[in-house]
């Protein structure tokens, strides 16, 4: 619960200092420095100070249920959200949201929280609370630049599609609790017998939880809000977001949906395949990166799928690793979209044409987190996907690690068409040499770091296997 609470300080921290700034401060380089910075400051003390797990606590009744695995999955949170604020820190400066840093700031702090309430949930009420908690701010952010357009438009769309997916799972919970009678996360295994009321109430949960991970056949908003949210949201979302979902979904289906193992498997199976091939397949014809991008994160869901499918330990291992490469490699992608889109407008494949030319440090980070992505040795995505490849294999699930296989060699085609494009593709009009910023700098390097590093330390897998055991 530490984590918990020192969250809560670092959100009235910044609430108050929000709130008792003088309206003109963002007018002053001083204070408006001060105002960025802060949240970097006070996010990296509380990340620093919650890094080392504690003992396994259950709180209020059971209804929150704390287990070390859970402080190296909220660890990994706090990072991705850390990469974003230093990412984000030059759009924050801009005159058109400098007014208005503080918002930001708590409105994505607030969704972390909800977040870490959804991981330590031990009944499906938490659960549910801490995901409207993460869901609501998280709609304002992709709205945050409301008068653009495409960002009121996806704020719109992930408004109504938040709502059916929590109507949807809403819907699940209640089934299960009629016939189960009771939604605490320890008792519903022994009442779980896999009738046809419970059938329907999993397929209802899983459908809600597909949403939020974009999941094919439920996937259809997220090229859209992906493209009209800034694109420090959608790398929050991407990343951040979508991890929490993974393992909270993991731990529910060991947990609770153990005595339906073989029916969840089998919806999971077909669900896996669909996402990683169709999303590859509608990657490969995208010409904005943010909408590329958009697929890659479905196919890389799909990806992620494969470490929940078995249900195991090891899978749990490989999903959380996985889920910390795919963070570091995602935001270095998004880092550099980012940056590129604040000083030049552009998006496109053709209009990246040419990047190494002018930005050859940019370009090199791009291609060292595209190449993590697809799993290329020796970066720390090819070790990422061997290890969750080898859970699923592991688990009997054979003809599924091929399909998966098959389908990473068409993502190296689109992740290569990004190269090709800044690297070979001749351009009359380049993006034109710029320097980025402090923080910029060190989110790249942060970046670059875990995509090279956290291959080559073993340490790294090696300790979150020591904890997944007790989930």
């Amino acid at each position: 619960m530490k984590e918990e609470i020192s969250l809560i300080v670092v959100l009235l921290l910044l609430f108050f200092a929000d709130l008792f700034m003088s309206p003109d401060a963002h007018k002053n380089d001083g204070k408006a420095r001060l105002n960025t910075l802060l949240p970097i400051l006070l996010l990296t003390i509380h990340t620093i100070i919650n890094i080392l797990p504690g003992k396994a606590i259950d709180a209020f009744g059971g209804m929150y249920h704390y287990v070390p695995m859970q402080t190296i999955v909220k660890t990994i949170l706090n990072i991705g959200t850390l990469i974003v604020f230093l990412m984000s820190h030059e759009w924050m400066k801009r005159e058109d949201t400098s007014f208005k840093q503080g918002e930001f700031y708590v409105l994505t702090l607030s969704t972390l929280f909800g977040m870490y309430l959804m991981i330590s949930a031990g009944h499906f009420l938490m659960f549910f609370i801490g995901l409207e908690t993460a869901s609501v701010p998280l709609a304002a952010l992709i709205a945050f630049d409301k008068y653009r357009h495409h960002s009121a438009e996806a704020g719109a769309k992930f408004i109504l599609t938040a709502l059916f997916s929590s109507a949807l799972l809403l819907f699940g919970l209640s089934m299960i609790y009629g016939s189960t009678g009771t939604l605490y996360f320890d008792d519903l295994p022994a009442h779980i017998d896999g009738n046809p009321l419970q059938i329907m109430a999993f397929v209802f949960f899983f459908s809600g939880m597909a949403f939020k991970l974009s999941l094919v056949p439920f996937h259809l908003w997220t090229a859209d809000v992906y493209e009209g949210a800034p694109s420090a949201v959608t790398a929050y979302l991407s990343v951040v977001s979508k991890g929490s979902a993974a393992f909270v979904l993991l731990t529910i289906l060991i947990k609770v949906f153990a005595p339906i193992i073989s029916d969840w498997q089998e919806i999971i199976y077909w669900i896996t395949i669909a996402s990683i091939t169709i999303a590859n397949l509608f990657a490969v014809r995208q010409l904005n990166l943010k909408r590329l991008m958009a697929f890659s994160s479905i196919s890389q869901a799909g990806y992620i799928m494969l470490g929940v499918i078995g249900g195991t330990a090891q899978g749990m291992t490989a999903l959380v690793y996985y889920i910390l490469v795919y963070a570091v490699a995602n935001l270095g992608v998004f880092t550099v979209i980012t940056i590129v889109a604040l000083r030049s407008h552009k998006f496109t494949l053709e209009e990246y044409a040419g990047l190494y030319q002018t930005n050859p440090k940019i370009a090199f980070v791009m291609t060292l987190s595209l190449f993590s992505l697809a799993g290329i040795p020796p970066f720390a995505g090819f070790f990422s996907k061997f290890f969750i490849f080898t859970a699923a294999f592991q688990a009997g699930f054979h003809l599924l690690v091929f399909i998966a296989l098959v389908n990473t060699v068409i993502s190296l085609y689109y992740y290569l068409l990004i190269v090709k494009a800044m690297y070979i593709t001749p351009s009359e009009h380049p993006i034109p040499t710029f320097q980025s910023d402090r923080c910029t700098q060190w989110g790249l390097a942060l970046c670059t770091l875990g995509i090279i590093g956290l291959g080559l330390a073993s340490i790294v897998y090696q300790t979150i296997d020591q904890f997944s055991f007790g989930i």
